[in-house]
């Protein structure tokens, strides 16, 4: 089969296809015929070298196709099933066959093109996991920093419905800022621009916002906490797609009286009971209407290195895929 291998970190080059052995599911597993795998920042991240990981190794946490075969243990029912899976290891994704833990699959509802649910059942997991994490409260504001993004566009979905009272998208351009709008933001700010912060206190009167969601980390890391409301606003950082966290000055959060929550920590460490219900309820989401993830590009397996560069150069609204389909 087709698969993409990293043999060394480095730039998106090191992605490359080659022919490799079919993987085969042990006991608990399934395999699944992969039309769709997804490419989020954490590949990239891993890619680059920036995060702990073993060589040789198969991107793709992400997976969705049809179960081809079962191991012992598991209903053969689910074989010809349509599903998406978190793979093995968080690696095998991007391959035209990869193997998943039974636990991790969730059949795709009814109606739902495969490509949405691929973009919706982790990245809407976490938007799921996060806002339950920080505690959302109905009519609290909220600030989503990377809101153009493929969980920030979910995350400012998911506080419209569950009733935040202002949503405001901190975005990189232009032409993000119309996609955040797209995704019900109230309240756009471009956060390349000086005095953001600024405007988001504006926008909520003064005071800044309730809960701050970040994943820049960096200087827009800095201005989304300086955002937060004094006295009970809530800071949840769960990425740096910046290339570093944001910096935290102990006495100066105790002065302002913010709580700062590692919102990502809390919802991985969940049981795995509790996950697998988020994402079942993301797609559940999705299916209705809901959660509407938006899909910027697809690209071919042996094009993944131009995936990779699509999310590094900041050029893309929403999911960047990769189809198994052959050109």
């Amino acid at each position: 089969m087709r698969a993409v291998r990293v043999t060394a970190f480095g730039a998106p080059d090191v992605l490359r296809t080659e022919e490799v052995p079919d993987p085969r599911p042990d006991a608990g597993e399934v395999l699944i015929d992969v039309e769709r795998a997804g490419v989020g920042y954490g590949d990239v991240i891993v890619r680059t070298g920036r995060y702990p990981f073993p060589l040789p190794y198969v991107p793709g946490l992400e997976a969705g196709g049809t179960v081809a075969a079962v191991g012992a243990g598991v209903d053969p029912d689910l074989v010809g099933r349509r599903v998406v899976a978190a793979t093995t290891g968080m690696t095998g994704g991007y391959a035209e066959r990869a193997v998943a833990a039974a636990g991790a699959v969730h059949e795709v509802p009814a109606g739902l093109p495969l490509d949405r649910a691929v973009a919706v059942f982790q990245s809407g997991a976490v938007a799921v996991g996060l806002l339950s994490a920080i505690g959302l409260r109905r009519g609290e504001t909220v600030l989503v920093t990377a809101a153009a993004g493929r969980i920030g566009s979910l995350l400012v979905q998911r506080a419209r419905t569950a009733g935040a009272g202002l949503v405001v998208a901190a975005v990189g351009g232009a032409r993000k800022a119309a996609a955040a709008r797209e995704f019900g933001a109230d309240v756009v700010v471009d956060h390349t621009a000086p005095g953001w912060a600024g405007q988001v206190r504006q926008a909520t009167g003064g005071r800044g916002t309730d809960v701050t969601l970040d994943a820049v980390g960096g200087p827009v890391g800095a201005g989304a906490l300086a955002a937060t409301a004094d006295g009970g606003g809530r800071f949840a950082l769960y990425g740096f797609t910046s290339g570093t966290w944001v910096e935290l000055d102990a006495h100066r959060i105790g002065r302002r009286g913010i709580s700062v929550v590692g919102a990502l920590g809390i919802a991985f460490a969940k049981p795995a009971e509790e996950q697998h219900a988020d994402a079942a309820e993301a797609l559940r989401a999705a299916a209705a209407g809901e959660l509407v993830p938006r899909i910027h590009a697809t690209f071919p397996l042996e094009r993944a290195a131009a995936a990779h560069a699509a999310l590094e150069d900041r050029s893309s609204i929403g999911a960047v895929q990769l189809t198994t389909a052959r050109h």
